[in-house]
């Protein structure tokens, strides 16, 4: 094994210039949710250059390489999306093209960003979620195609999928993938592994996610007059308070994932014209929540006080529900999701974990743990398949979705090497080892 662990290296040093290639041209490809056709053309492109054994398109628009042992195993997902958020105030790049892919050295925080080092970088919106680690996922897919090239016995399959309609967070894209286009297909997936940003630790899990909408209700009146209604604004700001002294209280801690957690972030009010008292207030909740609760239950908690201050004053009145707006991929396909992701955690001992450890140590990387403050399509995969995954990238999560986007080359050359390792191990594994 000694032997191939130097060959990963070689070839990871090899594969990195056209590695950093490619994050470039993947950088200067805008990718909005819903506008990602350009960007999974490349993807698709580069995968048949490579010379992945099938390459494929789904009706979602969700792009997938399979690459095929020579002997039979378990089916590896290595998992990256398509969309990314907006770049937002050009001015705040320092004088960056959020689309421009430059190579430079600058400073950047260490691994446990504890302290900062020189490094070069490639800047761009996207290149820390997740371009950087979408590029070196499918280049690692060029190596397994050099040691298969070169008569090594692959086990399994090394699937590479990349998927729309991740930035929502409804995940569209994922659901789609995994229900419907890889039984259409004939394929199966035993584990996966993310892209999302790392600092090139193993990341074991993250709090689950509800978007609840709010609505406070009132009375429309003449603004000149507004004893005569009842403003809906008025009343909502009692509840905010509320809401932060109720979710305070009752919040859990999970010893991993962290406390459970509640954040307004976006308010509004209608009819919102000039000399009118509104008569709606809609507040949107992103709310955290770990294992031992739930999406239902932390709805319920908002409907309880909702009812609590409307048995105190007659004039209150509001609801809750689960946020779930229509999304439409590049393709034309519609769906409505609710706005859910379910926490989970896979524990260090699982074989699955102790697997991708393995193939970090022999490749002389430092193996560190780590949970993720976001959430990531993984819910999916071990919230409800119950599948074992972890996260594993160059990326760092300092820099995702902030004018300082950029990702480590040195980080990348190492996930090269770290990609293929954590295959060839995980295809190994017996197939009763994929479940959590």
């Amino acid at each position: 094994m000694e032997n191939v662990q130097l060959k990963l290296q070689a070839y990871a040093e090899e594969l990195k210039p056209q590695t950093m290639d490619f994050c470039q041209r993947l950088l200067r490809i805008p990718a909005l949710p819903g506008e990602e056709k350009e960007l999974a053309d490349l993807y698709l492109k580069e995968m048949e250059k490579l010379g992945y054994d099938e390459v494929f398109r789904d009706d979602w628009g969700n792009v997938v390489g399979l690459i095929k042992g020579t002997e039979e195993g378990p089916t590896i997902m290595f998992n990256s999306h398509l969309d990314h958020v907006d770049p937002g105030d050009y001015s705040e790049w320092g004088g960056y093209d959020p689309y421009g892919g430059a190579i430079d050295v600058t400073e950047v925080v260490n691994q446990d960003e504890m302290d900062t080092e020189m490094a070069e970088v490639i800047h761009g919106r996207g290149a820390a979620d997740v371009k950087g680690g979408a590029a070196c996922q499918v280049y690692a897919g060029s190596a397994l195609l050099k040691l298969r090239k070169e008569g090594m016995p692959l086990k399994g399959t090394f699937m590479f999928s990349c998927v729309v309609l991740e930035e929502p967070a409804e995940q569209l894209g994922m659901k789609m993938l995994i229900d419907e286009t890889l039984p259409e297909k004939g394929l199966e997936y035993h584990g996966v592994v993310s892209s999302e940003a790392t600092s090139l630790k193993l990341i074991l899990g993250h709090r689950g996610r509800v978007e609840m909408k709010v609505t406070i209700y009132g009375v429309t009146s003449h603004g000149s007059a507004p004893w005569l209604g009842v403003n809906a604004v008025n009343k909502s700001t009692r509840f905010i308070d509320r809401v932060e002294e109720v979710v305070r209280k009752n919040a859990q801690t999970d010893p991993d994932l962290g406390r459970s957690s509640i954040a307004l972030t976006i308010i509004n009010c209608t009819p919102g014209a000039l000399c009118i008292v509104p008569d709606r207030a809609h507040i949107t909740y992103d709310r955290r929540f770990v294992p031992g609760e739930s999406a239902e239950s932390c709805v319920k908690e908002i409907q309880e006080l909702l009812d609590e201050m409307a048995a105190e004053d007659p004039d209150f009145k509001g609801t809750v529900e689960i946020a779930a707006v229509p999304r439409e991929s590049y393709t034309g396909k519609t769906a409505t999701m609710a706005n859910t992701k379910e926490a989970w955690k896979i524990e260090q001992s699982h074989p699955f974990v102790q697997a991708t450890a393995k193939a970090l140590e022999g490749l002389g990387q430092p193996v560190k743990y780590g949970y993720w403050n976001f959430g990531t399509d993984l819910s999916v995969v071990c919230g409800r398949d119950k599948k074992p995954a972890i996260g594993y990238s160059p990326m760092q999560e300092l820099y995702v979705h902030r004018p300082m986007d950029m990702v480590r080359t040195d980080y990348m050359e190492k996930a090269l090497a770290g990609y293929t390792g954590i295959f060839l191990e995980l295809s190994q594994l017996p197939v009763e080892d994929f479940t959590l």
